[in-house]
């Protein structure tokens, strides 16, 4: 028999319940039953007490007990629950039983009338005649229940509390039931979730409602599927992006193969230069890839060496300075006057600020501006890369960095690049604690800032 998790709650909150009411009935019950017993002992001693100004007042009559002996009703005359001479207290009615554990003794404490079982344990009260014990009376406590009505009382009483423990077992199985459902309701939602996540069902949420530990575990739920959502249409994406980047250059490699074997074109040098300009479109391809998949992997194989980010870039505007001005592109350089000292991989790192030049030559118009600024602030170092028109829509512009992502207007396919150069850049920005952003610059084009943590003094 399988038991679910709502039947392993329920029976548990019931055998502790049960449990409970088990301990407190079994305590109640020695409770009243050594209390009650107690009450009759203190009734008895009570009896006692009145009787003996009895015994006092027979002995001064008769100077003996052996009046007792010889008369059974007078014994029984003395015993009777009637007041004391001269008392305004009422009669203790016996209805106890006690009288007949009552036991005369005397004054050398040998028995004389009464119950024989007397022992050590007796309740002793003295019978006095001036300064002289002239006798004692003893009473035998009570150990168990002997008398019918006591009887009767005690039996009434634990039927009672046993009505009352099934009662209250019976409340605390809908007090069970209740908890139960209650609490393992948002529970059971999230495994029917699950269940159906497993399955390929990305869209399911679950309800956001209260503050408990059960709503912060649904709104991680929803966090959790819609992180697999955005995964899974990334995967596909980055799957179609692929296939599309790679058909071009290779249909553009077979129709110029075709083309040769059926003579329509001559192998010649100008072939020969088409076929090594696809195939070198589709070498850098594979090496975008192949270096988007070191960043996302955290670039294990980065070293971390203290790197002077201003030199990096005085090298990498060095490098463009010609391209530049072959395009009638004007590069302002800012530099900052102070080393800016990072922890990285200055391999990376330089690839990062080329493909961010790259980047602004590639989608900046002739006779445009780039400008370029390097600075401190805090504990971070910034490289503002600005350019001059065209510029990028303000809701396209978190999407830059995202892989084979390209804005359809003047910064189009037209341009070349698969959108891989700011998806690699970020990270490689990432793996060094960093990040980018990008903005409308004030040029009118495009504003991208990296932000690296300085390198903490050794």
């Amino acid at each position: 028999m399988k038991f679910t998790l709502p039947s392993k709650l329920f029976f548990a909150i019931q055998a502790l319940c049960t449990f409970a009411v088990l301990a407190m009935g079994l305590a109640a019950y020695l409770s009243f039953t050594h209390g009650f017993l107690g009450y009759l002992n203190e009734q008895a001693v009570q009896r006692m007490q009145n009787l003996v100004p009895r015994f006092e007042q027979a002995w001064a009559q008769h100077q003996n007990w052996s009046y007792l002996r010889e008369s059974r009703e007078a014994w029984f005359k003395l015993m009777r629950p009637d007041s004391a001479p001269g008392s305004t207290t009422p009669p203790i009615s016996d209805l106890t039983g006690a009288f007949l554990r009552f036991t005369l003794l005397d004054g050398d404490r040998h028995y004389l009338l009464g119950y024989s079982g007397v022992d050590d344990h007796a309740v002793l009260l003295p019978i006095t005649q001036g300064q002289s014990i002239v006798g004692w009376l003893a009473m035998t406590p009570f150990e168990t229940v002997s008398a019918t009505g006591d009887s009767r009382f005690q039996a009434n009483q634990i039927r009672s509390s046993v009505v009352i423990g099934l009662l209250c077992l019976c409340l605390s199985a809908v007090i069970a039931w209740w908890i139960t459902h209650q609490l393992l309701r948002p529970i059971q939602r999230v495994a029917l979730a699950t269940h159906r996540l497993a399955a390929g069902d990305y869209g399911i949420t679950l309800p956001e409602t209260g503050n408990d530990e059960a709503a912060q575990l649904a709104r991680d739920f929803n966090r959790m599927a819609a992180t697999l959502a955005s995964n899974e249409q990334q995967r596909r994406g980055f799957m179609a992006d692929i296939s599309h980047e790679l058909r071009t250059p290779l249909a553009i490699l077979r129709a110029e193969l075709e083309a040769v074997e059926d003579g329509i074109r001559q192998m010649d040098a100008s072939t020969l230069r088409s076929l090594q300009g696809e195939v070198m479109a589709l070498s850098k391809l594979v090496d975008d890839l192949f270096e988007l998949s070191l960043t996302e992997l955290g670039g294990p194989a980065y070293r971390r060496d203290p790197v002077d980010l201003g030199v990096l870039l005085e090298m990498a505007v060095d490098a463009y300075g010609l391209r530049f001005a072959e395009r009638n592109i004007q590069v302002q350089w800012m530099p900052w006057p102070q080393p800016l000292l990072v922890m990285g991989d200055d391999a990376k790192l330089s690839q990062l600020l080329y493909n961010l030049l790259e980047n602004s030559l590639r989608y900046t118009d002739a006779g445009g501006k780039v400008l370029l600024r390097a600075s401190r602030v805090g504990n971070q170092v910034l490289v503002d890369c600005e350019d001059s028109l065209p510029g990028v829509p303000s809701t396209q512009q978190t999407r830059l960095f995202e892989r084979f992502y390209r804005v359809e207007n003047s910064r189009s396919r037209s341009s070349g690049g698969a959108g891989l150069g700011l998806a690699i850049c970020r990270g490689i920005a990432q793996v060094h604690g960093g990040e980018l952003s990008a903005q409308a610059s004030a040029l009118g084009g495009l504003w991208i800032t990296l932000r690296l943590p300085v390198m903490e003094s050794i």
